[in-house]
Protein backbone atom coordinates (compact mmCIF):
# COMPACT_ATOMS: atom_id res chain seq x y z
CA UNK A 1 0.00 0.00 0.00
CA UNK A 2 2.86 2.69 0.89
CA UNK A 3 3.14 2.62 -3.03
CA UNK A 4 -0.19 4.01 -3.51
CA UNK A 5 -0.49 6.26 -0.85
CA UNK A 6 3.09 7.49 -2.43
CA UNK A 7 1.47 7.70 -6.02
CA UNK A 8 -1.94 9.40 -4.25
CA UNK A 9 0.74 12.22 -2.35
CA UNK A 10 2.21 12.99 -6.09
CA UNK A 11 -1.31 13.23 -7.31
CA UNK A 12 -2.79 14.94 -4.90
CA UNK A 13 0.30 17.91 -5.34
CA UNK A 14 0.07 17.91 -9.11
CA UNK A 15 -3.31 18.12 -9.57
CA UNK A 16 -3.43 16.56 -12.75
CA UNK A 17 -3.13 12.73 -14.00
CA UNK A 18 -0.40 13.46 -16.74
CA UNK A 19 2.09 15.84 -14.85
CA UNK A 20 1.96 13.16 -11.33
CA UNK A 21 2.33 10.30 -13.71
CA UNK A 22 5.49 11.94 -15.21
CA UNK A 23 6.78 12.65 -11.91
CA UNK A 24 6.24 9.55 -10.63
CA UNK A 25 7.85 7.79 -14.01
CA UNK A 26 4.91 5.78 -15.17
CA UNK A 27 2.40 5.91 -17.28
CA UNK A 28 -1.01 7.54 -16.44
CA UNK A 29 -2.84 4.38 -16.81
CA UNK A 30 -0.49 2.95 -14.35
CA UNK A 31 -1.45 5.90 -11.69
CA UNK A 32 -5.15 5.84 -12.49
CA UNK A 33 -5.52 2.03 -11.58
CA UNK A 34 -3.09 2.36 -8.51
CA UNK A 35 -5.49 5.45 -7.48
CA UNK A 36 -8.95 2.99 -8.22
CA UNK A 37 -7.36 0.53 -6.19
CA UNK A 38 -6.56 2.91 -2.93
CA UNK A 39 -9.99 3.72 -3.32
CA UNK A 40 -11.51 0.43 -3.28
CA UNK A 41 -9.06 -1.04 -0.42
CA UNK A 42 -10.05 1.77 2.00
CA UNK A 43 -13.94 1.81 0.61
CA UNK A 44 -14.02 5.59 -0.03
CA UNK A 45 -13.59 7.60 -2.97
CA UNK A 46 -10.81 9.62 -3.16
CA UNK A 47 -10.63 11.85 -6.07
CA UNK A 48 -13.32 14.17 -7.15
CA UNK A 49 -13.39 12.68 -10.99
CA UNK A 50 -14.46 14.04 -14.95
CA UNK A 51 -13.19 14.80 -17.70
CA UNK A 52 -10.26 16.07 -15.72
CA UNK A 53 -8.84 15.95 -12.39
CA UNK A 54 -11.60 18.58 -10.07
CA UNK A 55 -9.74 17.67 -6.76
CA UNK A 56 -10.17 15.49 -3.43
CA UNK A 57 -13.01 14.57 -1.84
CA UNK A 58 -13.43 15.21 1.75
CA UNK A 59 -12.47 11.62 2.49
CA UNK A 60 -9.55 12.32 0.27
CA UNK A 61 -8.13 15.44 1.69
CA UNK A 62 -8.26 13.26 5.32
CA UNK A 63 -6.74 10.11 3.77
CA UNK A 64 -4.03 12.54 2.57
CA UNK A 65 -3.12 13.50 5.95
CA UNK A 66 -2.64 9.45 7.19
CA UNK A 67 -0.53 9.17 3.48
CA UNK A 68 1.92 11.81 4.50
CA UNK A 69 1.84 10.51 8.31
CA UNK A 70 2.29 7.07 6.89
CA UNK A 71 5.23 7.42 4.27
CA UNK A 72 7.18 10.01 6.42
CA UNK A 73 7.55 7.39 8.96
CA UNK A 74 8.21 4.63 5.97
CA UNK A 75 11.09 7.07 4.54
CA UNK A 76 12.47 7.69 8.12
CA UNK A 77 12.60 3.76 8.56
CA UNK A 78 14.47 2.83 5.69
CA UNK A 79 16.80 5.85 6.16
CA UNK A 80 17.53 5.08 9.64
CA UNK A 81 18.05 1.29 8.93
CA UNK A 82 20.78 2.48 5.71
CA UNK A 83 22.41 5.40 7.91
CA UNK A 84 23.17 2.54 11.19
CA UNK A 85 24.67 0.29 8.26
CA UNK A 86 27.18 2.95 6.65
CA UNK A 87 26.07 6.56 8.07
CA UNK A 88 25.17 9.32 6.78
CA UNK A 89 24.78 9.40 2.74
CA UNK A 90 22.81 10.66 0.41
CA UNK A 91 21.60 14.17 -0.88
CA UNK A 92 20.21 16.67 1.49
CA UNK A 93 17.47 19.45 -0.21
CA UNK A 94 17.06 22.76 1.19
CA UNK A 95 15.00 25.48 0.17
CA UNK A 96 15.82 29.03 1.76
CA UNK A 97 13.79 32.56 1.30
CA UNK A 98 16.51 34.39 -0.82
CA UNK A 99 17.38 36.84 2.38
CA UNK A 100 18.92 33.72 3.90
CA UNK A 101 20.72 32.30 1.18
CA UNK A 102 23.76 33.90 2.21
CA UNK A 103 23.83 32.30 5.69
CA UNK A 104 22.85 28.85 4.01
CA UNK A 105 27.03 27.98 3.73
CA UNK A 106 27.41 28.49 7.85
CA UNK A 107 24.90 24.98 7.81
CA UNK A 108 26.26 23.07 4.91
CA UNK A 109 29.81 23.30 5.31
CA UNK A 110 30.50 21.93 8.99
CA UNK A 111 27.50 19.58 8.00
CA UNK A 112 29.78 18.09 5.04
CA UNK A 113 33.17 18.19 7.34
CA UNK A 114 31.50 15.98 9.57
CA UNK A 115 29.20 13.66 7.12
CA UNK A 116 31.61 13.84 3.38
CA UNK A 117 29.23 11.30 1.93
CA UNK A 118 26.56 13.76 1.96
CA UNK A 119 25.87 16.05 -1.10
CA UNK A 120 23.32 19.23 -1.37
CA UNK A 121 20.66 20.58 -3.75
CA UNK A 122 20.06 24.34 -2.40
CA UNK A 123 17.01 26.03 -4.06
CA UNK A 124 15.67 29.61 -3.82
CA UNK A 125 11.83 30.16 -2.90
CA UNK A 126 9.19 31.98 -1.05
CA UNK A 127 8.68 31.23 2.34
CA UNK A 128 5.24 29.84 1.46
CA UNK A 129 6.69 27.97 -1.25
CA UNK A 130 9.36 26.41 1.70
CA UNK A 131 6.52 25.39 3.61
CA UNK A 132 4.58 23.13 0.52
CA UNK A 133 8.26 21.85 -0.17
CA UNK A 134 8.18 20.29 3.06
CA UNK A 135 4.89 19.53 3.64
CA UNK A 136 4.92 17.26 0.14
CA UNK A 137 8.00 15.69 1.01
CA UNK A 138 9.89 17.35 -1.71
CA UNK A 139 12.88 18.82 0.77
CA UNK A 140 14.65 17.71 3.74
CA UNK A 141 14.55 21.23 5.78
CA UNK A 142 13.91 24.57 4.61
CA UNK A 143 15.36 28.04 6.06
CA UNK A 144 12.30 30.52 6.58
CA UNK A 145 11.05 33.12 8.79
CA UNK A 146 9.68 31.90 12.03
CA UNK A 147 8.01 34.41 13.64
CA UNK A 148 5.92 36.93 11.28
CA UNK A 149 3.49 34.55 9.08
CA UNK A 150 2.04 31.34 10.25
CA UNK A 151 4.28 28.30 9.97
CA UNK A 152 1.60 25.24 10.34
CA UNK A 153 2.98 22.21 12.31
CA UNK A 154 6.77 22.57 12.12
CA UNK A 155 9.89 22.01 14.19
CA UNK A 156 11.92 25.29 13.95
CA UNK A 157 15.24 26.28 15.24
CA UNK A 158 15.80 29.99 14.88
CA UNK A 159 19.07 31.11 13.88
CA UNK A 160 19.45 34.56 13.87
CA UNK A 161 17.22 38.18 13.88
CA UNK A 162 16.99 39.57 10.72
CA UNK A 163 17.35 43.65 11.15
CA UNK A 164 17.06 46.04 8.29
CA UNK A 165 19.24 48.39 6.35
CA UNK A 166 19.58 51.53 3.57
CA UNK A 167 22.09 49.82 1.04
CA UNK A 168 23.04 52.73 -1.46
CA UNK A 169 25.85 54.33 -3.10
CA UNK A 170 28.05 57.27 -1.45
CA UNK A 171 27.21 60.76 -3.19
CA UNK A 172 23.34 59.78 -2.77
CA UNK A 173 20.55 60.99 -0.26
CA UNK A 174 21.13 59.37 3.21
CA UNK A 175 24.22 57.87 2.08
CA UNK A 176 26.12 60.28 4.77
CA UNK A 177 23.66 59.12 7.54
CA UNK A 178 24.23 57.20 10.82
CA UNK A 179 20.73 56.25 11.06
CA UNK A 180 17.59 56.84 8.63
CA UNK A 181 13.73 56.19 9.20
CA UNK A 182 11.40 54.19 7.16
CA UNK A 183 9.80 56.99 6.33
CA UNK A 184 12.70 58.64 4.68
CA UNK A 185 13.81 55.54 3.12
CA UNK A 186 10.09 55.47 1.27
CA UNK A 187 10.95 58.61 -0.94
CA UNK A 188 13.84 56.83 -2.36
CA UNK A 189 14.46 55.06 -5.58
CA UNK A 190 14.25 51.79 -4.57
CA UNK A 191 14.48 48.42 -5.91
CA UNK A 192 13.19 45.67 -3.71
CA UNK A 193 11.96 41.74 -3.63
CA UNK A 194 8.29 40.98 -5.32
CA UNK A 195 5.30 41.07 -3.63
CA UNK A 196 5.25 37.10 -3.14
CA UNK A 197 8.49 37.37 -1.02
CA UNK A 198 8.06 37.81 2.65
CA UNK A 199 10.54 39.90 3.04
CA UNK A 200 8.67 42.47 0.50
CA UNK A 201 5.74 42.12 2.94
CA UNK A 202 7.57 42.77 5.61
CA UNK A 203 9.02 45.86 4.51
CA UNK A 204 5.69 47.20 3.44
CA UNK A 205 4.05 46.64 6.97
CA UNK A 206 7.20 48.55 8.48
CA UNK A 207 7.13 51.09 5.74
CA UNK A 208 2.72 51.74 6.57
CA UNK A 209 3.59 51.70 9.95
CA UNK A 210 5.67 54.60 9.47
CA UNK A 211 3.01 56.15 7.40
CA UNK A 212 4.41 55.80 4.17
CA UNK A 213 4.59 53.08 1.46
CA UNK A 214 7.21 51.49 -1.14
CA UNK A 215 6.86 53.32 -4.95
CA UNK A 216 9.65 50.77 -5.97
CA UNK A 217 11.42 51.30 -9.58
CA UNK A 218 12.28 47.68 -9.96
CA UNK A 219 11.49 44.86 -8.09
CA UNK A 220 12.85 40.95 -9.00
CA UNK A 221 13.42 37.73 -6.77
CA UNK A 222 16.62 38.30 -7.31
CA UNK A 223 19.18 39.35 -4.88
CA UNK A 224 21.72 39.44 -7.06
CA UNK A 225 19.70 41.68 -9.40
CA UNK A 226 19.24 43.78 -6.69
CA UNK A 227 23.21 44.66 -5.90
CA UNK A 228 23.90 44.99 -9.56
CA UNK A 229 21.39 48.12 -9.97
CA UNK A 230 22.87 49.26 -6.26
CA UNK A 231 26.42 49.29 -7.34
CA UNK A 232 24.97 51.59 -10.42
CA UNK A 233 25.03 54.47 -8.16
CA UNK A 234 21.32 55.05 -9.03
CA UNK A 235 19.37 52.63 -6.86
CA UNK A 236 18.83 51.76 -3.43
CA UNK A 237 17.45 49.24 -1.34
CA UNK A 238 16.73 47.56 1.97
CA UNK A 239 18.42 44.72 2.65
CA UNK A 240 19.12 42.66 5.82
CA UNK A 241 21.72 43.62 8.41
CA UNK A 242 23.66 39.95 7.75
CA UNK A 243 23.02 39.93 4.44
CA UNK A 244 24.81 43.05 3.74
CA UNK A 245 27.82 41.98 6.61
CA UNK A 246 28.09 38.92 4.39
CA UNK A 247 28.62 40.43 1.27
CA UNK A 248 30.96 42.63 2.96
CA UNK A 249 29.95 46.05 1.21
CA UNK A 250 32.81 48.78 0.71
CA UNK A 251 33.23 52.10 -0.75
CA UNK A 252 31.39 53.74 -2.52
CA UNK A 253 28.43 51.19 -1.06
CA UNK A 254 27.03 52.38 2.19
CA UNK A 255 24.68 50.38 4.96
CA UNK A 256 22.67 52.63 6.99
CA UNK A 257 20.81 51.11 9.61
CA UNK A 258 16.77 51.90 9.50
CA UNK A 259 15.04 52.87 12.36
CA UNK A 260 11.74 53.71 13.91
CA UNK A 261 11.14 51.17 14.06
CA UNK A 262 14.24 49.21 14.68
CA UNK A 263 13.00 46.39 13.59
CA UNK A 264 13.48 42.30 13.74
CA UNK A 265 12.44 39.43 12.39
CA UNK A 266 13.20 35.52 13.47
CA UNK A 267 15.13 33.60 10.40
CA UNK A 268 15.80 30.08 10.82
CA UNK A 269 15.78 26.55 9.99
CA UNK A 270 12.41 24.60 9.65
CA UNK A 271 11.33 20.65 9.19
CA UNK A 272 8.17 18.41 9.18
CA UNK A 273 7.36 18.22 13.11
CA UNK A 274 7.80 14.26 13.50
CA UNK A 275 8.79 11.42 16.21
CA UNK A 276 11.56 10.60 15.27
CA UNK A 277 12.92 12.55 12.38
CA UNK A 278 15.27 10.94 9.88
CA UNK A 279 18.52 10.47 10.84
CA UNK A 280 19.70 13.76 8.15
CA UNK A 281 17.12 15.98 9.54
CA UNK A 282 17.98 14.73 13.09
CA UNK A 283 21.51 15.62 12.31
CA UNK A 284 20.57 19.05 10.34
CA UNK A 285 18.81 20.26 13.53
CA UNK A 286 21.76 19.31 15.14
CA UNK A 287 23.74 21.39 12.76
CA UNK A 288 21.39 24.67 13.04
CA UNK A 289 21.34 24.88 16.54
CA UNK A 290 24.98 24.52 16.81
CA UNK A 291 25.28 27.49 14.22
CA UNK A 292 22.83 29.31 16.22
CA UNK A 293 25.22 29.46 19.42
CA UNK A 294 27.73 30.33 16.78
CA UNK A 295 26.33 33.64 15.68
CA UNK A 296 24.73 34.16 18.97
CA UNK A 297 28.52 34.69 20.20
CA UNK A 298 30.00 36.20 17.41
Amino acid sequence: MIDKLEFFIALARERHFGRAAEELGITQPTLSAAIKQLEDQLGVMLVQRGSRFQGLTAEGQRVLEWARRIVGDARTMREEMRAARRGLAGRVRIAAIPTALAMVPELTTPFREKHPDVTFSVVSCTSLEVLALLENFEIDIGITYLDNEPLGRVATVPLYAERYQLITAAGNRFSDRRQVTWAEVAELPLCLLTPDMQNRRIINRHLEEAGARAHPTLESNSMILLFSHIRTGKWASIMPLNLAEVLGFSEPIRAIPIVEPDASHSVGVVAVEREPHTPMVSALLYQARLVAEALARA
